[in-house]
């Protein structure tokens, strides 16, 4: 009988160490909110990022398909559209599609490099309800392509410095605005201004891209709207699979043909997910969102050594933007065989986008899928790769600064630390600085989070204007 005694004592014990810690967990101090208004022309931000969308600076992976009249039409407009810039901030035009602005300061020290890229995706036309190169507005919305990914940050950069200029304002030390032309095929004019750094041994203060935003609705148990600030982001690498044979005739197949040997290896990578891996942006999410939870949540997220698995399983079983913060994914995109449909394929092939949690790398993702598909007649071929970036620093000025204006614009957003799952121009940055922050100076509803990239892409124009007075709040600190 004293055995069950004991037993009872230690579940007793149990609940009240977990309840107590998730009684404990609760939010942490906040950094004070400015509670001024900033007044600027916003009617005048819009008209500056409608142009900016009529410019049809569609970037392509074959250089021929773009059109660089359209690139040279937006980048002549500059002067016109940002006078008090062109007059007071020297640029430097770098190798394929850089512009990198100075804004001097008032004396020498680390300066603020805030980052955005001017080209677009390409879009079916066919698909759209407006046309996407119009910046057709209506209903208090602007249509077209871009809005939202990045021109809005883009002309909130440069409208902000220049409504700040034309007041006299004068940072403490240097800004630099640096854009590329060619983000969206991973192109070199971002490359080329780090480099540029690198030769000149300039080191930033911090350095702000795209990356997360406002939204709702993306954590379990808090309903307040969530500012999510980048700390690090994946990395990547397309991995192809391919199968030889000796093809042949489909009326006599051997047991197992390239197409099926290749599902088979489909199915295995599907059915083992990578390991899950607390990395430090996640930990930070978890730390600072889970803190604002239900109660229900606390006592999971106050007690990760206890309910470890239990979040892992709800990961895997349910996908999404959670369980990619949290390992590292694989996506099949591609798959190709025979071109006739009664002959066996020589050669089958099928490729998976697998994006590299900060735990993992290209080699070691390689080997995991290599030890899950386990046939050896499959070949495997990393391509396009690109490793994980280090994780920022949070305890620093230059963090602060970036959640103090956050916190300003929005006023009652809980501002916290992730990981963001995609790839920006900010990587390159890296070896310069470990103060790399990814923030979309946007809040967005899911509807609009799902149009970039994708039809009927478009921003409300209250956004267009908060993205303007978050950077002017920014710079006024720097």
């Amino acid at each position: 009988m004293w055995i069950l005694y004991v037993i009872l004592a230690l579940i007793v014990l149990f609940l009240i160490v977990i309840v107590c810690r998730a009684l404990a967990f609760r939010p942490k101090p906040e950094i004070p909110a400015e509670q001024d208004e900033v007044a600027f022309d916003r009617d005048g931000a819009v008209r500056a990022l409608a142009e900016l969308v009529r410019c049809r600076t569609v970037s392509y992976s074959e250089p021929g398909k773009e059109d660089d009249a359209e690139f040279d039409k937006l980048t002549d407009m500059l002067p016109e559209l940002y006078p008090n810039v062109a007059d007071t901030c020297s640029l430097q035009r770098f190798p394929d599609r850089g512009l990198l602005f100075r804004w001097p300061g008032k004396e020498p020290g680390e300066p603020a490099v805030l980052m955005a890229h001017y080209d677009v995706v390409p879009v079916d036309e066919e698909n759209w309800e407006r046309p996407p190169f119009s910046a057709l507005i209506e209903d208090g919305v602007m249509w077209g392509r871009g809005t939202l990914d990045t021109k809005v940050t883009f002309n909130g950069i440069l409208y902000a410095a220049d409504h700040l200029i034309r007041e006299g304002f004068r940072p403490e030390h240097d800004i630099f605005l640096a854009f590329s032309g060619g983000e969206e095929i991973n192109g070199p004019g971002a490359e080329h201004i780090v480099e540029y750094f690198g030769q000149n041994g300039i080191v930033p203060s911090f350095v702000l891209d795209e990356g997360g935003a406002v939204v709702e609705d993306v954590f379990p148990g808090v309903s307040e709207p969530c500012a999510m600030i980048g700390i690090a982001e994946k990395g990547q690498v397309n991995l192809e699979y391919s199968v030889a044979s000796g093809g042949g005739h489909a009326s006599a197949p051997g047991p197992h043909t390239p197409v099926g040997t290749l599902s088979s290896a489909c199915a295995a990578v599907e059915s083992h997910p990578f390991p899950m891996h607390i990395t430090k942006p996640a930990a930070a999410m978890f730390d600072t969102l889970g803190r604002h939870s239900s109660f229900a949540y606390r006592l999971i997220f106050a007690n990760l050594w206890c309910f470890r698995g239990i979040l892992d399983r709800i990961c895997k079983k349910n996908g999404g933007e959670l369980n990619a913060l949290l390992r590292t994914t694989v996506a099949f995109t591609q798959m190709s065989g025979s071109e006739a449909p009664n002959v066996i394929p020589s050669r089958a092939c099928m490729v998976s986008n697998i994006r590299l949690n900060p735990a993992d790398s290209v080699a070691s993702a390689q080997e995991y899928i290599r030890n899950v598909v386990r046939d050896s007649s499959v070949s495997l071929r990393p391509f396009k790769t690109m490793e994980p970036s280090p994780i920022s620093d949070t305890e620093c000025d230059g963090w602060r600064k970036v959640c103090a204006a956050v916190s300003s614009t929005w006023k009652g957003c809980i501002v916290s630390p992730y990981l963001m799952v995609q790839c920006s121009d900010s990587r390159h940055y890296s070896g310069l600085s470990d103060r790399v922050y990814r923030f979309s100076a946007m809040d967005l509803t899911a509807e609009e989070r799902h149009s970039i990239h994708g039809d009927n892409e478009r921003i409300r124009l209250e956004t267009v204007a908060r993205a303007t007075e978050f950077f002017i709040r920014l710079i006024r600190q720097c």
